[in-house]
Order: C-alpha cells, then sequence, then structure tokens
C-alpha cells in the first residue's frame, strides 16, 4: 500500500509535468500553461502580466461555480482560485488511466474544455480526489452542471462510472 504523498508522486509523474503545454489537448502548444488558459477562460476582467503576450494572469474576478460567491482573483494570493479537475487524477488512474498512453494521460490532465474548471480553493481541497458519491459541490445550483460534466468527462475518456456514483448521478438526474 502506497502513501498519499508517495502517489502525488507518482500522480505527477504519470500524468506529465503539472499544466505543460507540450501537449495536444485544446490550448496546448499555444505558448500558454494549461493554469492560466483556464484562469483566462473562467475568469472575467482579467489582467495578463505585461510581456507575456496574454499567458500570465495576474488578476480577475468569478462567481465561482462550487459556492456560488464572488471572487476576485489576485496572482499573489493564487490558492483562493484553484483549478479543479472535475473527473480527479487519482479517481482517472483507478478507473483505467493506469493502462492509456502517457500522452493520452497528459492530454486528460490538461484538457480544459472537458475536464478543468477554476474554482475557489477550500472547496477544490475538500473535494480532493472524491467523486460525486463522495462529494457534490456545496452551491446545489451548480449540481446538475457539475454531474453533467463529470458524465461528459468519463464517456469522453472512456472511463467507468462507480456504483456509488451512479446512484449519486442517477439521483441527481431526476431533479435536473
Amino acid at each position: 500500500m502506497i502513501t498519499k504523498l508517495e502517489f502525488l508522486f507518482r500522480e505527477a509523474c504519470v500524468f506529465g509535468p503539472a499544466w505543460s503545454d507540450d501537449q495536444d489537448a485544446p490550448g496546448g502548444h499555444d505558448g500558454c500553461d494549461t493554469r492560466n488558459n483556464v484562469l483566462a477562460h473562467d475568469l472575467s476582467d482579467v489582467v495578463f502580466k505585461p510581456g507575456t503576450r496574454d499567458c500570465v494572469v495576474l488578476s480577475g474576478a468569478m462567481t465561482d461555480p462550487y459556492s456560488g460567491d464572488r471572487i476576485e482573483f489576485e496572482r499573489s494570493q493564487a490558492k483562493s482560485v484553484q483549478i479543479d479537475h472535475v473527473f480527479p487524477l487519482a479517481a482517472a488512474w483507478d478507473f483505467g488511466a493506469n493502462s492509456w498512453t502517457p500522452a493520452l494521460r497528459m492530454r486528460f490532465a490538461n484538457d480544459t474544455s472537458l475536464n478543468l474548471l477554476a474554482v475557489n480553493g477550500p472547496d477544490n481541497q475538500s473535494k480532493g480526489d472524491s467523486t460525486p458519491g463522495e462529494w457534490l459541490p456545496p452551491n446545489p445550483a451548480y449540481r446538475c452542471f457539475y454531474a453533467g460534466k463529470y458524465l461528459t468527462v468519463a464517456i469522453s475518456y472512456g472511463l467507468p462510472v462507480s456504483r456509488a456514483d451512479h446512484s449519486v448521478l442517477t439521483e441527481l438526474a431526476t431533479r435536473c
């Protein structure tokens, strides 16, 4: 049995360098890293660092989907807005990514159009590697969209949905 810390080191390696631009997911090879691509997409009133070809986000604002709160992002307080893998890397690994090619794992980890969202830091930390059977956004108004996004990622990458996730997602679907 490996420890969580050992898994995180292994995870970083098996999914490629964090926020790499050198991959074929949307936004790849555009000269900007993945984290800044997500921030630029998900924030409004974005201010970029001069001289970075609009790649490095210095500030912006967003209505956080997980809490519903308005968040002002400042690069100096970067942990206030984090990038969430809606379908967590650890769950993907357990559900089949361990047999994917390194290029596909890297694409999955950097897929700005399907799997990544800018969210508030505390809720992202609370979620961790949890799937819908274990965690849902505290903002009830966002749960249907979150469920749809999770399923879209699962289908797009051929990942199964656990029984617990299926149960929660089915229940959510009756209210959406």
